[in-house]
């Protein structure tokens, strides 16, 4: 098995099991969305890398079982025991499929979907509440049984032919009295078989082993703990050296400061290479994409070239591993949506060959990816006109271009009338969002009208350490990402006004001036300061005192949810520091439901 169905078997049957999991709550359940759409989306997770390892059996189950849940979700037929049974036999299905595969089966040679499966499944659909048909054994239970009755043992006293059983799921060839196929064996050791000897097999030996991304994250973040505890005793070493010492407590003080400058070296080189451990070049992420580009279009009926740069780029790993799911639904919605049809495209001057570009850079402490297309482009008018049709914002939100491609973020948002295998569900698109957002990144869509679309990913080189600008607003200490940071400016006393907002000419152009405290609903004060914010839409953030630069350590907000504030974070001083969103910095202070809203 290749590196790649290895790692499709062992992450779709972390999926498969939480399926099962759901499943038995929904059970208890019926009427939990926040399940129902975990269980949809597990199954369109586990379709999308089965359609790209070309394992039909497994698409065809999640698809068929898609539609259950699609069902299900919108309240078309209730969440019934015929449901639940024809969920479960559905991921036991698909669990079995993917089991094989890591035993070493071929793909090829993998069953089909059995028609009681897809019986029960359109039972459910139909919201048929009889009994559910029972569906063919796993193929581990069935062997079982045949061996049961094929070997020659002998029934114990409660019915059952434990010898046989047990034959029939040991692998073969590692029982003493079984037959071993000389062909397969090397000519060296046929001498020892035919004198009854075991040949030995040697060990192979793990050049790599897989680790849990929670151990990782626990292991960065106490080397990051362990940079800011030094970084925190050399400003207070700093201060106690401003005062004097004689003798004995002088010599003390200078072994201090050698001790602690040597704690704060080691603590550095274990962030180092704690750090090294997580980063992994794009390329083994995108390495993955030109079969599924190249098999989606020729299902499709287009002629499409995927192009890949930047695959040397260096990430954090958590987030090679996270960007998986969200880049496959970007290529699949640039393929069905963005890319034209063959006449589509034969009635313009482009190539009949689309291109869809795939690419990665560093900028600052940032990573960049890019995903482009030269096709048809997006329609603001037609993306709003959607959105208001299915009730999703009011009539007179998102009249901007930029605030109408962002439509398609949307939970349920889709253009397509009728969904397919690849898209037109109202699923994926947001799941890219959630998943940007999740690791302190954004995303911003540009797009023009018969020239094509690009969707521009902006992460954090390294989740944990992210280097960031101290002010100070209101008396309340925070930080945000120095990616955004472009420069600070001094704020007069008074402003010139456009539409009633103020505005400040820097550098020849006229820039909006927000209020840091008035955003986050702190007291008024008097900001000094403006920091210029290098977003799509440049503007000034005024504060009211900046205090330096930092690497922070950022620890997530869990508890509780505060717009624009991602997480918190300790200075070298200990006091503590609150963190503005990248991606809230990015759009201008304003909040998607804010934008969108009535």
């Amino acid at each position: 098995m290749d590196d790649m169905l290895k790692e499709f078997v062992v992450e779709a049957l972390d999926l498969a099991t939480n399926v099962e999991e759901h499943l038995l709550s929904l059970e208890r359940h019926p009427d939990d969305s926040d399940t129902l759409n975990a269980l949809f989306r597990s199954f369109h997770t586990i379709k999308g890398g089965a359609g790209f390892m070309n394992l039909p059996a497994i698409v065809s189950a999640c698809h068929l079982t898609e539609n259950l849940f699609d069902a299900l979700r919108t309240g078309k037929v209730p969440v019934t025991p015929t449901a639940i049974e024809a969920g479960l036999q559905a991921s036991g299905f698909v669990g079995d499929q993917l089991r094989q595969l890591a035993n070493g089966a071929a793909p090829e040679a993998l069953p089909a979907m059995p028609a009681a499966l897809e019986d029960i499944v359109a039972q459910a659909i139909e919201g048929n509440v009889a009994e559910p048909a029972p569906v063919a054994k796993p193929e581990a239970v069935a062997a079982a049984e045949d061996g049961a009755e094929t070997a020659n043992s002998v029934m114990s006293d409660d019915g059952l032919d434990w010898e046989a059983l047990y034959r029939a799921v040991v692998p073969a060839g590692t029982l003493p009295d079984e037959p071993v196929a000389l062909a397969a064996v090397p000519a060296s050791a046929v001498k020892a078989i035919e004198e009854g000897a075991r040949p030995i097999t040697a060990q192979i030996k793990e050049d790599s082993i897989r680790i849990d991304a929670v151990k990782l994250d626990a292991l960065l973040e106490v080397a990051g703990e362990s940079v800011q505890a030094a970084n925190q005793a050399a400003v207070l070493l700093e201060k106690l050296l401003q005062f004097k010492f004689d003798g004995q407590a002088a010599v003390l003080m200078s072994t201090l400061q050698e001790t602690l400058n040597r704690a704060s070296r080691y603590s550095t080189e274990l962030q180092r290479a704690t750090l090294s451990t997580r980063m992994q070049p794009v390329g083994r992420l995108f390495q993955k994409f030109p079969r599924l580009v190249r098999e989606l279009a020729r299902d499709l009926g287009k002629n499409v070239e995927l192009v890949i740069e930047g695959a040397e780029t260096e990430v954090d790993r958590v987030v090679v591993d996270s960007l998986y799911d969200p880049l496959v639904h970007m290529l699949r919605n640039a393929l069905d949506h963005g890319i034209e049809t063959a006449e589509e495209r034969a009635a313009t001057p482009k190539s009949p060959k689309a291109t869809i570009l795939l690419k990665a850079w560093q900028e600052g402490s940032s990573v960049m990816m890019e995903v482009s297309d030269d096709g048809k482009g997006m329609d603001p008018n037609r993306l709003r006109d959607k959105a208001i049709a299915k009730g999703l914002i009011s009539d007179n939100a998102a009249q901007t271009p930029e605030e109408a491609f962002q439509l398609v973020f949307l939970p349920g948002f889709s253009t397509k009338e009728v969904a397919s295998s690849v898209s037109g569900r109202g699923v994926g698109m947001d799941v890219v969002k959630t998943a940007v957002e999740k690791h302190r990144g954004a995303i911003r869509i540009d797009s023009a009208l018969g020239e094509g679309t690009r969707f521009t990913i902006r992460l954090p080189i390294e989740l944990s350490i992210v280097p960031t600008m101290l002010v100070r607003t209101a008396g309340a200490a925070l930080a945000m990402p120095m990616a955004v940071v472009q420069r600070v400016v001094e704020l007069p006393e008074s402003f010139s006004e456009v539409g009633g907002a103020p505005v400040l000419r820097d550098q020849g152009r006229p820039l909006a001036v927000r209020s840091l405290a008035e955003i986050l609903g702190y007291e008024a004060c008097r900001e000094k300061v403006g920091i210029v914010i290098a977003a799509p839409q440049p503007y000034i953030l005024a504060v009211e005192a900046v205090d330096g630069t930092a690497d922070l350590v950022i620890k997530p907000l869990t508890a509780i949810a505060v717009p624009g504030v991602n997480g918190t974070a300790r200075s070298a001083e200990g006091e503590l520091v609150l963190v503005i969103s990248l991606a809230f910095l990015l759009d201008g202070c304003k909040t998607t439901a804010a934008r969108l809203a009535a």
